[in-house]
């Protein structure tokens, strides 16, 4: 169950690393498109100005050369100019000059603009698609207009016109009013490929370093739960099992043989006399007694697919798995000799005055209602073997308890 808590940290880490890379891209991304806006308001800024220039001079003169050719869509009296001694000058409007600079600068950068409106005079001003969209939105109170297309790596950008008094002078005729929008002009460039790589190599490596140390740190943390959950299974003193983890042991074993119908025993023994061993030696020497005990009842448990628990005092208490009461009597048996043979000196005890065990054996029977029933048979079992003189096994049945090899 807590290897799911590592899980889930994990998971959660790599959610907060996804989320915090798309933030990052987002922002970056963001910040490429606000400056390719600041860019191209410049651009758009300088182009109006320029405009505004030539229209409050009421337009400019230059030669005639193959590049620059009369306007043919200005309808004006004073078109061309034909100096004595010199070239003949053309008229170049705002609107004229703005095609001609669009042109130059084609050729000479990668920055592309573009008058249009919805109504030209000049049908080369004839807005696109995309062109007619932003002069709709215009007319709808929009400021400005922009599209970033990242696979094609361009920026486009468009701002309206609005008519000026300096720009009545010719597009009154048209029937252009004061601060109509005539149109717009639309700013077009490329764009360098946002560099991604920064963020993914940054935030993998991150991510990785932080699924390794998660990785170590949670391994580290379920030992030590491992280690915290096993000492808090065992008895502080004998260092086998506790109370706790024998009574949970005792109620899953027997809902298994009740599911299963599968028999098993309990064994409950409790060192005879062993108050008198304590009065006599002392408490310390009393809580060595019981951890040679304990280990003794350990080493017989271990050749089994049980287990021993210090049942409290001076008591303790075995599991057997799948074990019926001929084989239980039998461990039991070999309980109490083990206990006997160590000869720890007890002038109280029972057998020429060692340290000796009572055993009482309980079987599961099908009509046990609980795992306590089976418990106090066992615990009838060990009270009848101390009546019988101690140092003996008693095995409970359905019968009256059977006392065996007592001495």
């Amino acid at each position: 169950m807590k290897q799911h808590y590592i899980t889930i940290s994990a998971i959660c880490w790599i959610l907060l690393l996804l989320t915090s890379a798309m933030w990052n891209i987002w922002q970056l991304r963001h910040a490429h498109q606000a400056q390719h806006l600041k860019v191209a308001r410049s651009f758009f800024g300088l182009v109006v100005t320029i405009r505004e220039w030539n229209a409050q001079l009421g337009g400019v003169y230059a030669p005639i050369t193959p590049h620059l050719q009369p306007n043919p869509y200005l309808d004006t009296t004073n078109r061309e100019l034909y100096p004595p001694d010199g070239p003949v000058l053309t008229k170049v409007n705002p609107a004229y000059m703005t095609r001609l600079l669009a042109a130059l600068a084609a050729e000479k950068q990668d920055v592309r603009f573009r008058i249009s409106s919805l109504q030209p005079v000049n049908p080369s001003n004839q807005a696109t698609a995309w062109e007619r969209q932003a002069l709709l939105a215009f007319e709808q109170q929009a400021q400005e207009f922009y599209t970033w297309d990242q696979q094609a790596q361009t920026f486009t950008y468009m701002a309206p016109l609005i008519a000026e008094a300096s720009c009545l002078t010719c597009h009154a005729q048209y029937g252009s009013q004061l601060n109509e929008i005539r149109g717009g002009i639309s700013v077009s460039f490329s764009t360098p490929p946002v560099n991604l790589n920064p963020i993914l190599f940054s935030h993998s490596l991150i991510m990785l370093v932080g699924l390794v140390a998660m990785h170590i740190v949670g391994q580290q943390l379920l030992h030590a739960f491992a280690e915290l959950e096993a000492r808090s299974q065992l008895d502080g003193l004998t260092q086998v099992f506790n109370r706790g983890y024998f009574d949970a042991h005792l109620k899953h074993e027997f809902k298994r043989a009740q599911r299963h119908n599968r028999p098993f025993s309990v064994i409950l023994g409790d060192v005879d006399n062993f108050k008198a061993y304590n009065d006599l030696y002392g408490h310390q020497a009393g809580d060595h007694c019981l951890q040679i005990v304990a280990n003794t009842l350990q080493l017989v448990a271990s050749q089994t697919d049980g287990f021993v628990a210090r049942y409290g005092g001076e008591e303790f208490v075995l599991i057997l798995p799948n074990t019926a009461a001929s084989s239980a009597h039998s461990i039991a048996e070999q309980a109490r000799i083990a206990v006997e043979r160590l000869a720890i000196r007890h002038p109280g005890g029972v057998a020429d005055g060692y340290v000796t065990l009572s055993l009482g054996v309980a079987i599961w029977h099908p009509d046990d209602y609980a795992a306590a029933t089976m418990l106090a048979r066992a615990d009838k079992s060990l009270y009848q073997a101390k009546q019988s003189g101690r140092n003996c096994v008693v095995v409970a049945s359905e019968m009256p308890a059977l006392m065996l090899d007592c001495t």
